[in-house]
């Protein structure tokens, strides 16, 4: 990973969050509601570049590409896989990063702009990963 992959990896896992919390409230009052075509279209886009983005690697499933527009899912199913995707984003996160003096850093590949150590890495503050205890 490098600075361009975490800035990728914050902006897609902050659009993952919001979706799910919006789509987990849908959900909570009619689960099995139907997800409109508008808002299908911005799940499916985000899927995309998250599949694309993660990889093989931490793909949540190696058959789910994205919901099938004509066949239009629940809120609960979205929200169900949504779930998974932001589970394999803080796994992504939690392999990528260390801890510092109390702090969680990024540890990714720096550039020749940057102030690298010797292994040619730099350290980028983040946040705690989810589930990992202190």
């Amino acid at each position: 990973m490098n600075k361009s992959d975490v800035d990728r990896f914050e902006k897609l896992s902050g659009q993952l969050i919001s979706v799910y919390e919006e789509m987990s409230l849908l959900s909570k009052k009619n689960p099995n509601d139907a997800v409109n075509k508008f808002k299908l279209k911005f799940v499916n886009r985000l899927i995309a570049e998250s599949n694309e983005f993660l990889l093989a690697k931490y793909r949540p499933f190696d058959d789910f590409d994205s919901f099938d527009e004509d066949d239009i899912p629940h809120t609960s199913d979205v929200v169900f896989i949504l779930s998974q995707y932001l589970q394999c984003f803080e796994k992504l996160r939690a392999d990528n990063v260390v801890l510092e003096y109390g702090s969680w850093f990024w540890q990714v590949e720096g550039d020749d702009n940057d102030n690298v150590d010797k292994n040619g890495m730099i350290k980028i503050r983040t946040v705690k990963p989810k589930k990992l205890k202190d």
